[in-house]
Order: C-alpha cells, then structure tokens, then sequence
C-alpha cells in the first residue's frame, strides 16, 4: 500500500468513526415513547363524603364505574364512603390527610364549599386551595314535604311547623331550611343523623320526618313517582335562576323581602352551580392534576357512562374544574355583611 493510499484509508476510518456514535447510540426513551405516567398501576381511592345510597353515592360510584378507563393503566376505582358532617369530614381528609399523589380524590357536598367561610364546625380545609377535577351537573334544590304533612305549599310554612331530616351540617338539608327560618320565618324542625338522603326518604315513608331540603335529580332518581304522582309538595326550589321542569314552583330568592335577604340567599345556593363537586388535595403534581381532569372531562362524554346516567335518570351537564374555581372566587368576594348575615342565618 502507497502511502496516498494509506492516508486515504485512514481519513476515512476517522470520519467513520466519528460519525459513528451518533449513528449507533440509542435515542433517548422519550424519543421513542412517552414516558411512563406516574399514576399507571397505581391503587385509586374515590372518597364518597355522604352514606351508601343517596345521591351523591350515585354519582361517585357511577363516575367511578367509568372513570378508570380513562386514567393510566385502567385502573379499578375503589369507592370509600365517609359520611361525617355533611361531607366536611371527607374534605377534611382531602385536605389534610389524603396523599398528594393523585391516588386519592372523592366527591363531596356541593355546599361543603361554603363551610369554611360560614364558620361551620370543623371545617378545616380552604375550598379555593383545592385541586378541583369538575362536576358532571349543575342542580336545583327542592324542599319537599311529604303528602302526610299538614304543610301543602311555601304559604304554609310559615304557620304549619315541617319536621325535616338532616345529614349535617354542612349540607344543603340543614343549611336551607335552617338559614330560611331564620331569614323569611319559615317553621322548620330539623331531625338530624342521617347518613345520607335516601336515609331520609325511608324516614320519611316510615313517619319519622314530614320533608327534606335536597337536590332535584336526588328525588327524581331514587323516588321517580314522588312528584308525579303527588306524594309530595314541592314548597320552593332554590338555585340560580328558575329550572323549567319546575313550573309554577317559587324561587327561594323571590321569597325574599328586601336586597339583603336576597343577596344572602344567592350567597346560600351558590353551591347549586358546583352541583356534585369532584376534589383532589391540594398541591398536586400539574402533570398529575392534568391527568386526573382530563380523564374526568372524557368521562363525562364517554358513551357508557352517559348511557348508565340516563338509565339513572340523572342529568349529566358537566362544569369543569375552571369554571368551579371561578365561581368559588366570586363566592369568597361576597361582601362580608352579608356572609355575616348568611352564617348567622345557619347558626341560629
């Protein structure tokens, strides 16, 4: 071999070679596929703030039945009830307790959020600190009274006594009808230690109670003939604006009698626009919380799940986890009078 030759050969095996690891090293994992999710194969915990079979029950275990799939590794949801308090208990829980890896998120009252500011008992958990995932309905609240009642309509209330059930203290069915007392002078009698609401629709068949504060799409799916078929009176509803279903049935702030009474009644029902409020703790990995609101956002439009929440007669009209956020940042900008007002309303 020539020397030119030898040279040649040799620039050439240099320039292979340094082409060389570029060609032959392995691309990186994430160039090749994403990178493992750090929830996949994990254990999944649906925290359930009230008792087995009311409606938030329904919800949290129909949510949970579908939501798996969504999620990394398909996971199986297992469903904890936690009924204390009118779900302040779970929240607590949420809050304080529960790891903040996404392995633990529930379901709890949608009036649960008002309880911190109200200066409810117990309530240790700040509700504009929470990882929000969405609700799969907004609703209306009815006060019912049961056909054995001597109270037939709103106008009785206030001289006929209703002796209602409750399941604590921060829920809707002793928050109403204990702040309209004391606000309009409605004559309520409240019963409490039911761990649910479908604990209360037995009570009341069984004569223990006369009536319940409690959302409509609650009545409709565990009692569907009680409003048809007039076994009850719908007294008045509660909720932002007036639900067309419900025509002819008062709206709780109409009862009002001046701007303060109704603007401490909005500030009451604030919590029908969070409806039944899906919460993780707070401080989540944003990757992590991400995945969590985007299986929720698909849940809510995946067929199966729409089809068992139409066979359950609930309504399904989602509000997603922003839009609960904004809407608690305007219930904690409500002047300070009157969520004095309001609390003192709940207390009394």
């Amino acid at each position: 071999m020539t020397k030119s030759t030898a040279a040649a050969t040799l620039i050439g095996l240099m320039l292979l070679s340094a082409a060389a690891p570029a060609a032959a090293q392995p691309a990186p994992q994430s160039a090749l596929q994403p990178a493992p999710n750090a929830l996949a194969g994990k254990t999944f915990r649906m925290i359930i703030g009230f008792g087995v079979g009311g409606g938030y029950d329904l919800w949290a275990r129909t949510v949970a039945q579908h939501m798996g799939a969504h999620l990394p590794g398909n996971p199986t949801l297992i469903p904890q009830n936690m009924p204390a308090g009118g779900s302040i208990a779970a929240a607590n829980f949420l809050y304080e307790v529960a790891p903040k890896d996404g392995t633990v998120f529930g379901l709890i009252g949608r009036d649960a959020p008002l309880a911190p500011i109200t200066g409810a008992s117990g309530a240790r958990f700040d509700p504009t600190k929470m990882s929000w995932l969405g609700t799969p309905t907004k609703e209306t609240n009815i006060c019912i009274a049961y056909h054995t009642a001597a109270v037939k309509s709103v106008q009785d209330l206030y001289d006929k006594e209703l002796v209602m059930g409750d399941v604590g203290p921060g829920s809707g069915t002793r928050a109403y009808p204990k702040a309209l007392a004391a606000l309009l002078g409605m004559k309520f009698k409240l019963v409490s230690g039911y761990p649910s609401s479908a604990d209360i629709f037995l009570a009341m068949e069984r004569g223990e109670v006369r009536g319940i504060c409690e959302s409509l799409d609650s009545v409709e799916s565990r009692r569907p003939d009680w409003i048809s078929s007039k076994q009850v009176s719908v007294l008045f509803q509660g909720a932002p604006e007036a639900n067309p279903e419900l025509k002819g049935v008062p709206l709780a702030r109409d009862l009002a009698h001046n701007d303060e009474e109704r603007q401490a009644i909005d500030f009451l029902y604030a919590g029908q626009g969070i409806g039944r409020p899906f919460a993780a703790p707070p401080n989540l990995p944003p990757e992590v919380l991400k995945t969590l609101r985007d299986a929720f956002d698909a849940t809510m439009k995946d067929p199966e799940f729409l089809a068992e929440a139409e066979k359950l007669q609930a309504d399904v009209s989602p509000v997603t986890a922003g839009e609960i956020e904004k809407l608690l940042a305007e219930v904690y900008a409500t002047p300070k009078d009157i969520i004095a007002l309001a609390a003192k309303a709940i207390a009394n």
